[in-house]
């Protein structure tokens, strides 16, 4: 299942329901841990489709704070990179929403560093972060629709989601983002 939006900006955003590690673009996202050390969930997932090149490369990172991302080889992966981004723990803080939005736009900078034009993200947070889904889907799609509109470079950002409720979330959130 897949909804496209183009924007005025000429950047399509999309919406699929499916895997991220199956995803044919230049770069995925990966909602990591500080640690950079693999996890579960979509951590996990990418670390096991990709191979140990991606942890070796983690290993010489030594981590990533909070907030901010880092960039590795996609290994066996479609993708070519796959830029590692920590979110917040949610804990219901005033913070909370403007560090999630830093994460996504700091995974946008990372893919354009390297030259992307198409880049796939999970939810971020959403997972074992604990971040309420119903609260991080519009930041995630507002905070990358207002990146892509002020710096040009990336033409397809696309949101990949493992269940039918988040999926569908998302393309109630895309069907009403602003061109």
């Amino acid at each position: 299942m897949i909804r496209r939006k183009d924007l005025n900006c000429g950047v399509v955003f999309e919406v699929v329901r499916g895997d991220i590690t199956t995803q044919d673009v230049e770069a995925i996202v990966n909602a990591a841990n500080a640690r950079l050390a693999g996890g579960g969930g979509v951590d996990g997932a990418i670390h096991r489709a990709g191979g140990p090149a991606i942890l070796a490369e983690c290993k010489k990172i030594g981590g990533c704070p909070t907030g901010f991302a880092v960039v590795t080889t996609g290994g066996k992966l479609k993708a070519k990179w796959v830029i590692h981004a920590v979110g917040p723990i949610y804990a219901g803080l005033p913070q909370d929403p403007a560090t999630l939005a830093r994460t996504y736009q700091n995974s946008l900078r990372r893919a354009m560093e390297k030259k992307c034009s198409s880049v796939a993200f999970p939810s971020i947070s959403t997972g074992v972060y604990g971040y309420p889904i119903e609260q991080a889907a519009p930041i995630a799609m507002n905070s990358c629709a207002e990146f892509v509109k002020n710096n040009p470079g990336i033409k397809m950002v696309r949101f990949v989601l493992f269940s039918d409720p988040d999926f569908a979330l998302y393309v109630k959130l895309l069907d009403r983002l602003k061109e």
